[in-house]
Formats: C-alpha cells, structure tokens, sequence
C-alpha cells in the first residue's frame, strides 16, 4: 500500500499553526508527515520561515502516530553535521522513534545567511558526501574526532542516544546523487516522479528501500481562486533544482519567475476539488516507483479546509486507487 503524508511547510505558516495542523492531519488519517527546514520562503507572498527543528520537537510531542521527517535538512552550511546529528537523535527519542532524517545538499536561498559563499555543485555534493558519513558515524554511537576535506570534528559523542538511529534520507536529482544514496541512505528522496532517479537509486543499492515523493496541490471548492492562490505563492516550483537552487532571497526567486502565467502554475499543480485529477497526479510518483507520496496544500490559510475535505474524499479515493 502506498502512503500518503502531510507537508507541514515552513515557508507559509507560523509554527504553532504547523503543530496544530499535523495534529489534524494525524486525526484525518495522513500516513505520515514531512516538514521543510528554510530561513526564509521562496516568494514574500508565502511570508513565514519558523525554525524547522523547534516545530518538529513540539509536533513529536502533540503528536502520537503520525511519523515525522526532515524534508530536507542541509547539513553542510548553516549547520554543523555533528549537530544535524544531536538534533536527529534527539527528535527520535522526543518522538518516540517516529523520526527520519531527510538531508540534502541544500538552496542558496537557506545557506547563504552564514556567509562564507554558496560553492558550485561539485564542491556541494562533496561536503555532502562527508557530511553524512559523520552523521552516520555519530548516530552509531561512535565517538568521533574527525579532520577532513571540509568538516573537523574534535572527540564528538551523543549522549542521548535512541535505541534505534533514525533512518536517513537523502535527496536525489541526478546519477550522482543516486549513488551517493543507494551507498549511505535507509530512504531516497524525491520532488519529481521520475522513474528513472528510482532506477538509479536501486541500481546503487537502494533496492527494496523506501521511496518518498513530494508533489504541491492547491484544493479549493473555488479552482479560480485555488490558480490564483498557486499562482501566487509557488510559481517558483517550476524552476527546477538546477536554478532554485542558485538563487539567493525571495526578491530573486519574485524576479525569476516574474513572466509565469497562472495557466502555467495551473498545468502542473492541480488545483480546484476534482478528486480525480489530484489521484492522477499523485498516482504518477506510484507508476514512476515511489512508496509514499507528500502532498503540500498550497496556502496556510487553506489547511484546516483542506485536512477536511482530505480526510472525508482525498484520503479514501487515493487508498481505492492506490
């Protein structure tokens, strides 16, 4: 059975509105649940950045089903991975083992409020790669003093430790970083229903592991209202990784996008309350591979509507076809 989960997103809802409405989505029936780590949203129109990690540890506690996930996590800029590490470890134990860390190599738009630049993405995958080999080893329960290409790590040990490490995963958009996650990751990661990143990934040693997708969807009983609104706040999704991840503020992101229409957003981000057509769309991650599938409604205005009508026709039409 493929599980569908709940985008608590960062980007366009304050933090105690993101605990309240994974609490919904966990009585409405969602599977399981991921949420968005920025420092700041892609478009002004979306209007919030809440700090990923304080949200996640107070939903492990109003929460007692529904598993939580990074979706995704940076660990090679604005944190430290030994730190990424610490904090996994301690969600999972907060959570009572409900917690996966989702890592990936990041967004200029999130990484570059440290300073220190925003390298090109040979060197990113590379602190990538030594990045999660820490992470792992701490989770492991190893003490660790660590002097590598980029990261030092001087006699590290975590002191809380699950009895269970959280699973990893790791986030993929081309061979390379299928490799990298068939060799180290429990879990890939993907925003796009391309069969061909799952070939690789089992081709790499990912076979029989858990694939997670994500896809935006903008339910609305009014569609005009649901275009206007996707048009509004994701027009960026289009983009693709290779330019968001590049540019740096919302101001960027308002200007790359500036020429999108609404039909354009339309045609790739189902909008309206056509159940069909969001089973379509989220059909697809299942034809190309996934095995658990993330919506995001667009709009944090729109959840508590949109929990509702997920759990009364969304939910039941999507586990009939699925």
């Amino acid at each position: 059975m493929v599980q569908i989960g709940y985008t608590m997103m960062t980007e366009q809802a304050g933090p105690r509105q993101l605990v309240q409405d994974v609490v919904k989505a966990e009585d409405v029936g969602f599977d399981f649940s991921v949420t968005s780590d920025h420092y700041a949203p892609w478009l002004v129109e979306q209007g919030h950045a809440p700090y990923a990690w304080s949200v996640l540890g107070a939903a492990a506690q109003a929460t007692s089903r529904i598993p939580l996930m990074s979706y995704v996590t940076c660990p090679t800029t604005r944190y430290h991975p030994a730190v990424v590490a610490q904090k996994a470890a301690t969600l999972q134990l907060l959570s009572e083992g409900r917690f996966r860390l989702g890592l990936g190599s990041g967004e200029k738009l999130n990484e570059h409020v440290v300073g220190g630049g925003w390298p090109g993405i040979a060197e990113r995958q590379d602190k990538f790669d030594e990045a999660v080999r820490i992470i792992r080893s701490l989770l492991d329960g190893d003490t660790l003093t660590h002097h590598g290409e980029y990261f030092d790590v001087d006699a590290a040990k975590l002191w809380d430790l699950p009895d269970e490490p959280p699973p990893i995963g790791i986030a993929v958009s081309g061979e390379a970083s299928c490799e990298l996650a068939g060799e180290l990751a429990d879990l890939v990661i993907a925003t796009e229903p391309k069969s061909g990143l799952i070939d690789a990934f089992e081709r790499h040693g990912g076979e029989g592991k858990p694939r997670v997708g994500q896809l935006p969807i903008c339910w609305d009983p009014d569609r005009a209202a649901a275009v206007r609104r996707a048009h509004a706040q994701f027009r960026w999704f289009g983009g693709g990784w290779k330019v968001n991840s590049e540019l740096p503020t919302p101001a960027a992101f308002a200007g790359a996008t500036q020429f999108v229409r609404e039909e354009d957003v339309a045609a790739s981000i189902p909008c309206g309350d056509d159940v069909g057509e969001f089973v379509d769309a989220i059909g697809a991650y299942k034809e190309a591979g996934f095995t658990e599938i993330a919506v995001v409604q667009v709009g944090g205005d729109s959840q508590s509507g949109f929990l509702d009508w997920a759990g009364s026709t969304l939910l039941p039409a999507l586990r009939d076809r699925l």
